[in-house]
């Protein structure tokens, strides 16, 4: 009786297989959270993922079908990029709309924040390159007609997007406080609270 119990509680245990996988997800996890500040790099990152799968896709010619996909998910998520958290028009928390009211710093709180807009994007773009190495996905179509539809739904939907920040008068980007001059240097061979101290003598 000992010994099955112990060999079913042994089988409980995660496989192996399961333990690389979770081993590889706190790698990943942990470059990710590693490359938040750099945030040049990350961008660059994925011009140069969109400017390889634009490249296959005109030496390919085909696969049509999963640019104009990965171009209006690209578009939704700038669009929840560039919305405020709190949609006015949704009874949400109404912004700043006087001097008196944005006295204090308030930074513009995003409904998708800007690391996740990019990974967002990076991740979509990676997997429409590897679609692009499935023939299932090879739908003919007349591209001609789907790039004049992106464009008038593009253009549809940043002229409401304006229209919307335009009517509850915000900038959807924040440049942080104000930084005044000499703030934060130490002009002592201590710094600090020492360099008060020392003036004081």
């Amino acid at each position: 009786m000992m010994e099955g119990s112990d060999s079913d509680g042994l089988g409980n245990g995660p496989s192996p297989f399961e333990q690389n996988v979770a081993q590889l997800r706190r790698a990943v996890q942990y470059w990710l959270d590693k490359s938040t500040i750099h945030i040049v790099p990350r961008w660059g990152l994925f011009l140069f993922l969109l400017f390889i799968f634009s490249l296959r896709i005109y030496v390919i010619q085909g696969y049509f079908i999963v640019a104009y996909g990965l171009g209006i998910f690209l578009l939704n998520n700038f669009i929840a990029f560039l919305s405020p958290l709190d949609d006015p028009n949704e009874g949400g928390a109404t912004l700043p709309t006087s001097s008196k009211e944005g006295k204090e710093f308030r930074p513009f709180a995003r409904r998708l924040p800007e690391f996740k807009f990019w990974l967002a994007c990076a991740r979509g773009t990676f997997l429409a390159i590897m679609m692009t190495f499935c023939s299932l996905f090879d739908i003919p179509v007349f591209w001609p007609i789907l790039l004049m539809y992106f464009g008038v739904l593009f253009f549809m939907t940043m002229k409401r997007q304006i229209m919307h920040m335009y009517k509850h008068k915000y900038v959807p980007i924040s440049f942080g406080k104000a930084k005044y001059k000499n703030a934060g240097e130490e002009h002592s061979m201590y710094g600090g609270g020492m360099a008060g101290a020392s003036k004081g003598r």
